[in-house]
């Protein structure tokens, strides 16, 4: 522990009135001593991290951390805010502040040592001590758990114990505190059997709030004589719990950031789910809530999803719906990419006349070139058959698991009887998801809760999703699909080029975000009732999706000086990620330097969708990047707009950081000093 936080990483004096400015001061003496290798890069992680959930805790403690590409070894730096710095605590400002820098690839013992720390913050004594020192070598021997005198001496003026140093994560002693043995074998020397807790804590990086909201859970159940056992989902590397302690607990509480791990082990039990901080800022309201729950008989009737457990606690319906939505958009893509590659095959093979081919099971012949591009023409078709009642189904099964498959399935196939076309889909896949979950919330007697995910709720589910599509929403949805499908059968000129701007804009905004996935979505539904309109669109998003990383991996091999050594790493990959439209490959890039790269990244995908609508190009495929250029309609000028927004992004954002280099000063970045000393040596 001692190598990661020295007296140079401690600031008793820390000026900073915000947060960035805090993490910014602590970082800097990071890369004095070279533990950060890119500055602007690391806290651009910390950020995205800072953005996920505030890492502030009550008693005015804030612990920004992160894993970063940028970090070389495990480091902590600790600095005591004399004003105050919101890290957004309920309670206020944080005095002792942590920035914990893990590497991207730490290994278990040095994140069992920060998880440790971790717990250690939630302890008074270990606090209080922190406030009491007066030298930066004190605070470093504190926390690295070595002998400190002053520290010692006043606790003790106090009226506590000096702080013991950190445990060994490997040890005996350590593991009992993990899975909360001690405290099982206290409560198990009383006369009445306690009230059983399993617990299952887990946070976004898996190193700090995962421990602490362990930590608070079993001293809270230590405190109220409950038996607690803890499974932290976190960075280390996690225990499971036995199916035997699972069986014998009461109740269970999920504390929680991101999808708990194999979920359905914990079905049929009474269950408290909240995020991470409930369960560090209030233990002891969820246990009691989780035996109040199990004193109701209230169980969770099915696990839920990985879709229903996306997101953080609170999440609004907007949020929810995009989640259910995009579940279903998952499940149909390999279905358009099958059915999309398979018929523009046949057309390659067999030109465009081959769509009136008679059925290959009447009429086949080996040796004809004609009969097997029918065959892959008919086989595409029948994958495209799919789409509606694939997207339905797993939008229901996105809200209710599978007794929503079959009422969505269902409701998507009287989509296509109806001509309702993608939005009916969507529109009955929702109404069966909706409808499955309002039974599920009517409470029935035990003895028919056996029944009802096989027999009852897709009986109702199907009879009710059925009724609302063929007799209430289905013809005015089927007559607004018509409405969309003529609009874009006539995009032509200035509107087909407007579009192609935004949807150029949507792509390259969130890099696989929100408004990225919007734009896909919109064009793979455009697939599933194809013509000349919606074909556009398809080749329009794809190559606007291809611009950024591509164009990182021009701008790092042209101006390479302007770029870290993990981005020029990165910016090879990208070569490869880009020509097969991962959008992601740009994502390393955008964190690093959003208000530079992601501005850049719009103006080309815009640039990019523009002139593939303009030029009028075509695709069948919803992915495949430059692998399926031979089935794209004008695939030369197609591949002459991914390079002109390739140019435009790469050239901003050279010019962009070209100044910013030049801005600098003439000494040089902090980032640049351990470099100069260590060649100095």
């Amino acid at each position: 522990m001692s190598e990661m936080i020295t007296l140079e990483l401690v600031d008793l004096d820390l000026s900073a009135d915000s947060k960035e400015g805090a993490a910014r001061a602590l970082a800097e003496r990071m890369v004095t001593l070279g533990r950060v290798t890119d500055l602007d890069g690391f806290l651009a992680d910390v950020a995205a991290r800072e953005a996920q959930m505030p890492t502030g805790l009550e008693g005015g403690i804030g612990i920004p951390h992160c894993r970063s590409a940028h970090v070389t070894a495990p480091t902590l730096a600790f600095g005591r805010s004399p004003s105050g710095v919101d890290f957004g605590a309920p309670d206020g400002p944080a005095d002792l502040i942590f920035l914990i820098a893990a590497p991207a690839g730490a290994d278990d013992a040095h994140l069992s040592i920060l998880s440790t720390l971790a717990r250690r913050l939630m302890r008074p004594d270990f606090v209080e001590a922190l406030r009491s020192v007066e030298t930066p070598a004190e605070a470093a021997a504190l926390v690295a758990g070595e002998p400190v005198a002053d520290a010692g001496a006043g606790a003790a003026a106090r009226g506590s114990s000096p702080t013991p140093p950190l445990p060994d994560p490997g040890s005996a002693r350590t593991r009992a505190s993990n899975a909360g043995e001690a405290d099982i074998a206290a409560a198990r020397q009383s006369s009445q059997q306690p009230f059983r807790v399993v617990a299952v804590t887990s946070c976004p990086t898996g190193i700090a709030h995962t421990y602490m909201a362990a930590e608070s859970l079993q001293q809270a159940a230590a405190e109220a004589g409950m038996e607690l056992t803890v499974e932290t989902q976190g960075s280390a590397g996690f225990t499971k719990l036995t199916p035997e302690a699972i069986a014998a607990a009461d109740a269970v509480v999920f504390a929680h950031d991101v999808p708990v791990r194999e979920r359905s082990r914990f079905a049929g039990k009474p269950t408290v789910d909240v995020g991470v901080k409930a369960g560090i800022n209030r233990p002891a309201e969820l246990l009691q809530e989780a035996r109040d729950k199990a004193a109701r008989g209230e169980v969770a009737d099915h696990a839920p999803t990985p879709v229903e457990t996306a997101g953080e606690d609170g999440d609004g319906y907007g949020a929810k719906l995009r989640t259910w939505l995009m579940s279903g958009v998952s499940y149909m893509v390999p279905f358009v990419a099958a059915g999309g590659l398979l018929i523009a095959l046949a057309f390659a093979i067999g030109g465009y006349e081959i769509n009136t081919a008679p059925s290959v099971a009447d009429h086949f012949v080996w040796t004809e070139a004609a009969s097997w591009a029918a065959l892959l023409f008919q086989t595409g078709g029948l994958a495209f058959g799919f789409l509606v009642p694939v997207l339905a189904g797993y939008i229901a099964y996105g809200m209710a698991d599978r007794p929503g498959l079959v009422p969505g399935f269902v409701g998507g196939a009287v989509a296509l009887t109806i001509n309702a076309g993608f939005l009916g889909g969507l529109i009955a896949g929702l109404i069966a998801g909706g409808t499955v979950l309002a039974v599920q919330r009517i409470r029935i007697p035990t003895a028919l809760r056996g029944i009802m995910p096989v027999v009852v709720l897709p009986l109702i589910g199907s009879a009710v999703t059925g009724f609302l599509m063929f007799l209430v929403v289905g013809k005015p949805v089927a007559s607004l699909q018509q409405a969309l499908t003529d609009w874009l059968s006539g995009l032509s000129g200035a509107n087909a080029i407007i579009l192609g701007v935004i949807l150029g804009l949507m792509m390259c905004f969130d890099l696989g975000g929100p408004l990225n996935k919007v734009a896909y979505a919109f064009a793979i539904g455009g697939l599933a009732t194809p013509n000349e309109g919606s074909l556009k669109v398809m080749a329009a998003v794809m190559a606007a999706g291809m611009v950024p990383p591509l164009a990182m991996a021009l701008a790092t091999t042209v101006r390479g000086r302007l770029f870290s050594k993990t981005e020029r790493e990165n910016g090879k990959a990208a070569w490869f990620l880009g020509a097969s439209f991962i959008s992601e490959g740009a994502i390393p890039f955008a964190a690093a330097d959003p208000l530079r790269v992601i501005p850049a990244s719009m103006a080309g995908g815009a640039v990019t969708g523009a002139l593939s609508m303009a030029f009028e190009c075509t695709l069948r495929a919803p992915h495949g990047g430059i692998f399926v250029i031979p089935l794209i309609g004008n695939p030369f000028l197609y591949l002459i707009a991914i390079a002109a927004g390739t140019a435009t992004t790469a050239g901003l954002v050279i010019l962009l950081k070209g100044m910013r280099k030049q801005a600098a000063p003439a000494a040089g970045s902090p980032a640049e000093e351990p470099a100069k000393v260590a060649v100095a040596a």
